[in-house]
């Protein structure tokens, strides 16, 4: 029985209480009693038009399933169809050409193009890692992964590996920072002479790209570089120059790397409860405060981690310079589907998730803005918003953000907004639901595998979908991803705001990454996702080698384009002549893709991991990886392309893989060869009931049998 405290007509849970008063609050001139009323308020207040807005849900996707069933044995009329979305009020009518109005933005919001990463707050270390992935080793980036083309030494020191890893960023720094008349790949010397920056006495062809050294002008220790509006550091080795590897006594590169990173209360953590709660909000008390510690074993050595300090240079004029030495946090809140029972309301119902999450990540953020060298030098609160759908659920948490300002004393609009484009109403509603957060909108972004997950669900009885890698070559998705920045730039994101990319999800593939990557800020995307640290410092490689701002200045100077009809080509499978072996790989792919992370998430309460594929690939799974594989399968036993005992027969050959997979840990229950157990029961439901689940989310399932779980 879990402990409740009764407070303004409120069941809280006694630990998430018990965090608030004694932790939260102290410091942010805001009284207990206010707080807790004004909670009451805003679950009173806005609890009512929640449900709506997710009747409404529910009820366009009775409309949308009703269409396809009349229209099934019909070719697929496009016209008719966008015609019938805008009758049901799917489709809603654009108003004239407008800007974002958003002020006191961040420069990293702003005008900083570059990696973004996105971490579990229910991790302390990982929090701490992903705040600190500012800058980045860039030595060590190409050392310890297969970016150069060729995998990793093991064991000790490898001089030659490490040869080719200095030959490599003397390739990067000759194409960011070229000298006049030379390469670095010779140099000698680096030193500051009246100001400017002299390498074996040549100046670098754009002098103005040196912003910064530490140490003695004539024998520095860092030098400060600039490109893009990015910033490199030269770490120079002054205590051991004999027998050094490198002539220039160069010891290291380090790049300013995921200049955002994006602290996660939603898809990558198993918050289920009180306690669940407190944890995160707990963390991001530690990050706003500027006082999270994480201590744990390496190499045998116990480690503390903490915030990185900021970095002060000496500027070309003698002045002092000082630069973050963070990442920007953002903090993605819940979306407004969930109720947990850390909270109930006055009748005994849980209270929406989502408003929990605004105002006490809101309340935790007042820490960050009372003091100096804090998360945001401009006095805003940074929260991502996923999963809505549609320009009323936009201007609801407009709302309900105005609400959490007034309830906590903050001035109009602190309080700015992500809005996550990974549901197909908010896609071809974009420019709409910006217009709805003109005044506190910061970001925009595509998730290719939340929105897949949505465009299943939203079409499922429109017929069989095609396989999994197939959909990602169907005309929706260019579509999508194109209007995506047209639209944030047609509403004047440039050098405002940011406009995102989703996450590359293999975080040992660091050479494919940097080959393909590139093509985010090609786009003119200004942020993109990625896995780890070591990865936002590769990905940086991509901001130095493109101008994103003049990509966007090209781009707004053209004519655009319209992309909704093209984004409603629906990605049904072309020809359903799939050989038995094909559909089998296929089943098994998403059969094993859901244990993997399920068996994780349901026994050991870990929302996002690198998960060994069937190919034993490790991939960064998450709730939005399940949305997709378990609503494909669930698609396809609708449409009879496999049945039920097809299914089950996957799972539990796939469970025996993934038991396998997971043979080192010590804390993994096998599934085999019972299959009885909660995890596996979990990984069912998904599939055999996921065509009724609410949007084809997997929230509810994987809630309510983790709470199972906790409880035996």
């Amino acid at each position: 029985m879990v402990a409740r405290v009764e407070v303004s007509g409120l069941q809280v849970d006694k630990v998430l209480h018990d965090f608030i008063e004694t932790q939260a609050l102290p410091g942010t001139d805001v009284a207990p009693s206010a707080f807790w009323d004004g909670l009451a308020k805003l679950v009173a207040d806005f609890s009512p038009r929640n449900r709506d807005l997710l009747a409404k849900r529910d009820e366009i996707q009775a409309k949308i399933d009703a269409w396809h069933k009349s229209h099934n044995n019909a070719p697929h009329d496009r016209d008719a169809y966008v015609a019938f979305l805008r009758d049901i009020g799917y489709l809603v009518p654009e108003g004239d050409a407008f800007e974002i109005e958003t002020q006191n933005i961040d420069p990293e919001i702003a005008s900083v193009p570059g990696p973004q990463l996105v971490v579990p707050i229910t991790n302390a270390r990982f929090a701490l890692n992903a705040a600190n992935a500012r800058w980045g080793s860039l030595y060590d980036a190409f050392y310890g992964t297969d970016a150069m083309g060729q995998q990793p030494p093991k064991g000790g020191y490898d001089r030659g590996h490490g040869g080719r890893v200095v030959a490599r960023t003397r390739v990067f720094l000759d194409s960011a920072f070229p000298i006049a008349g030379g390469s670095h790949a010779d140099v000698r010397r680096y030193y500051v002479d009246k100001g400017q920056l002299l390498i074996d006495d040549m100046p670098l062809e754009d002098p103005s790209k040196f912003v910064g050294y530490t140490g003695r002008a004539k024998a520095p220790e860092t030098i400060l570089l600039k490109n893009n509006g990015l910033h490199v550091e030269l770490v120079f080795d002054r205590a051991h120059p004999i027998g050094s590897r490198d002539q220039a006594l160069l010891a290291d590169v380090r790049l300013e790397s995921a200049v955002s990173a994006i602290m996660d209360c939603e898809d990558s953590v198993t918050c289920v409860d009180g306690e669940d709660k407190a944890l995160a909000y707990g963390n991001w008390l530690g990050l706003m405060k500027g006082d999270l510690e994480s201590t744990f074993s390496k190499g045998g050595q116990q480690v503390t981690r903490r915030l990185a300090e900021d970095k002060k240079f000496s500027a070309p004029d003698g002045s002092v310079q000082t630069l973050k030495g963070r990442a920007l946090l953002w903090v993605r809140n819940v979306g407004h589907l969930m109720t947990n029972p850390a909270v109930l309301d006055a009748d005994g119902n849980e209270v929406f998730e989502g408003m929990l999450d605004g105002l006490i990540t809101t309340l935790i953020a007042k820490h960050d803005l009372k003091r100096d060298s804090g998360n945001s030098v401009h006095g805003s609160v940074y929260i991502v918003k996923p999963k809505m759908h549609g320009p009323e659920e936009v201007a609801f948490t407009n709302d309900l953000f105005a609400a959490v300002e007034d309830i906590l004393g903050l001035p109009r609009h602190t309080v700015k907004v992500g809005i996550m484009d990974e549901e197909r109403r908010t896609t071809v509603n974009l420019k709409e639901c910006i217009r709805a957060a003109k005044h506190r909108v910061a970001f925009i972004n595509t998730g290719f595998l939340d929105r897949t997950g949505d465009e299943i669900h939203t079409s499922m009885e429109a017929g069989p979908f095609s396989r999994k890698d197939f959909i990602k070559k169907k005309t929706w998705i260019g579509a999508y991803e194109d209007q995506n920045v047209a639209v944030g730039l047609a509403c004047g994101f440039s050098g405002r705001a940011q406009i995102g990319k989703g996450m590359w999800a293999m975080p040992d593939m660091m050479a494919a990454m940097i080959e393909q990557k590139i093509g985010h800020p090609k786009s003119g995307a200004n942020c993109a996702w990625v896995p780890s640290p070591t990865a936002a410092t590769l990905h940086a490689l991509h901001y130095h080698a493109v101008d994103v701002l003049a990509v966007q200045a090209k781009m707004m100077a053209g004519t655009g384009g319209t992309y909704t009809k093209s984004i409603l080509d629906i990605p049904l499978a072309a020809f359903q002549q799939w050989t038995d072996a094909q559909i089998e790989k296929e089943v098994d792919n998403n059969a094993q893709g859901i244990l993997g992370y399920v068996v994780r998430w349901i026994d050991q309460g870990i929302g996002c991991s690198k998960v060994p594929d069937i190919n034993n690939i490790g991939l960064m799974e998450d709730r939005a990886t399940c949305r997709i594989s378990s609503q494909a399968l669930a698609n396809w036993l609708h449409h009879g392309v496999v049945s039920e005992a097809q299914v089950r027969a996957s799972l539990e050959k796939m469970a025996k893989v993934v038991d396998d997979q997971n043979a080192g840990d010590a804390a993994y229950e096998p599934m085999a060869p019972g299959f009885d157990g909660i995890a596996f029961q979990a990984a069912c439901d998904l599939v055999f009931l996921g065509k009724e689940q609410p949007s084809g989310y997997t929230e509810p399932v994987l809630h309510r049998r983790r709470l199972q779980k906790k409880a035996g």
